[in-house]
């Protein structure tokens, strides 16, 4: 049963538009959300993916504003996190109105080179943002929180995403450390939660108007510093999982009368069919959970007209940087290791570099940063080298390999075989069909790579009897499902 605090009944009854019932809101509060995924695109299209799960009784239905979004219906008993699908990184679960920042993001923009995403953790909206920029130019994605950083890399590794940055910083220094230097910039910021109350019927049991004020100092002083942040003509999406105009429209006021000269709200009208169904007068969306139902969100698009005046001066530049660009003579000898053994193309906007033992593949957009400000992770690690040759790293396999139907280093597993290998243990060739065995022995014994609905899994060592599992210990799983 929902926990609906009386003072925040009272706030909010004052702010519902005048077109909505607050009968109708404190009745949807108390309904289950209806169950929703996002297709990663890096990995499988949506087409692809429905033609997959259907057959399995999965049912889909569209999210208007999403391409690659649906809300889905299967086996009430199924957890769709324990899927090998889920875990191979085809599909993100995601709540539908968290895919509407990203879609307004890039709502008009062609190929933007250099994005921010200023809190990113868990990471469903900067995998989102990493599909829609097809793993091109850059993505700087920032969790201030230390904890949830790992959840964020592990999340941007199933994904595939290699075009990542991770920062771990107060949000607050981005217009101080990378002055002007975003095409465009999502902040996502972190709020009262009133609006995910039906999926937590507790989230506003405790609230008081005190705590509501309180963040918003906290978000007034994120979107300057993401304004800062932006190049001049570029765009800045605010949004919140909240619902008080104290934490959405007044602080987009609050910036527009901080750079009167240089904000211009871009409406959101024509976002998606219906959309002004949940736009106020200035063309937010303002999304309350009975319009579509679904979370509560808040949506802003600004732009950045004129150029302003940076706080600070550029900080000093940040001292040994712990990487050295790959000799080319390196970079020659893994090209041909990634080519022969998975049948490996390193990207052409990317470029190699080395940190001890260690070689990395970083997008080319991150030159210009290397310097201004402490990175905890960058682009993806190829492989570390070995006294012969190489040895890939999985992140590397995951990230690069695509579809794997024509790969000739690679054999499909079944959806037994494939359980197995997630759960780390080894492969015996006897398991097989007559038609794989064969091929296997055929084929050169050493590291290859395995598969499952043609997207890879991991890497295994073909010994003859056996395919060994090279699945990092970290990513082995104790419970995997699949659908028949």
């Amino acid at each position: 049963m929902v926990q609906l605090n009386p003072n925040f009944i009272k706030h909010i009854a004052n702010e519902l538009p005048e077109h909505l019932c607050l009968d109708e809101f404190i009745a949807i509060c108390d309904k289950p959300l209806r169950k929703s995924i996002r297709v990663n695109t890096l990995k499988i299209s949506s087409a692809n993916f429905i033609q997959l799960m259907e057959p399995k009784g999965w049912q889909f239905e569209p999210i208007p504003w999403c391409n690659d979004g649906f809300w889905i219906n299967h086996d009430e008993e199924l957890q769709p996190g324990n899927l090998i699908e889920h875990i191979q990184g085809l599909f993100y679960i995601q709540e539908a109105s968290s895919m509407l920042p990203p879609t307004a993001l890039f709502d008009g923009i062609s190929h933007p080179d250099m994005i921010l995403d200023v809190a990113s953790a868990p990471g469903s909206k900067t995998t989102q943002i990493a599909a829609l920029m097809q793993n091109q130019g850059l993505l700087v994605a920032n969790e201030y929180s230390a904890s949830r950083v790992k959840v964020l890399h592990a999340n941007v590794l199933r994904m595939g995403a290699s075009n990542v940055a991770l920062t771990h910083f107060d949000g607050r220094v981005f217009g101080e450390y990378l002055y002007d230097t975003f095409d465009a910039i999502l902040l996502d910021a972190p709020c009262g939660g009133e609006g995910t109350v039906r999926k937590d019927p507790n989230a506003l049991k405790n609230w008081d108007i005190s705590d509501v004020t309180a963040i918003a100092d906290t978000q007034k002083d994120l979107i300057e510093s993401a304004f800062l942040a932006l190049k001049t003509g570029g765009t800045l999406v605010y949004s919140t999982c909240t619902l008080s105009q104290l934490e959405n429209q007044q602080i987009c006021y609050h910036l527009q009368q901080t750079y009167p000269d240089a904000v211009e709200f871009m409406p959101l009208n024509d976002l998606f069919p219906n959309a002004q169904a949940a736009c106020t007068p200035e063309g937010f969306l303002h999304v309350w959970p009975q319009i579509y139902d679904s979370e509560g969100f808040f949506v802003a698009k600004i732009k950045k007209t004129a150029t302003v005046e940076r706080i600070k001066k550029q900080p000093k530049m940040q001292k040994n940087f712990p990487f050295i660009p790959a000799s080319e003579k390196q970079i020659q000898a893994l090209t041909q290791y990634l080519n022969a053994s998975f049948a490996i193309s390193l990207p052409t906007d990317s470029f190699v570099m080395q940190r001890d033992d260690e070689f990395w593949l970083f997008p080319d957009s991150f030159n210009t940063l290397i310097g201004k400000m402490r990175f905890q992770r960058i682009g993806v690690k190829l492989a570390d080298a070995m006294k012969k040759g190489f040895k890939v790293k999985h992140e590397a396999i995951q990230a690069l390999v695509g579809t794997t139907a024509t790969n000739p280093h690679c054999i499909e597993l079944s959806a037994q075989q494939a359980q197995q290998f997630l759960m780390g243990r080894d492969i015996e060739t006897t398991s097989f069909s007559i038609e794989n065995q064969q091929w296997l022995s055929q084929h050169p014994q050493g590291e290859m790579l395995v598969s499952y609905h043609q997207s890879v899994l991991g890497v295994v060592k073909h010994l003859g009897h056996r395919l060994k599992n090279n699945l990092p210990r970290e990513l082995v799983r104790d419970n995997v499902a699949f659908i028949e």
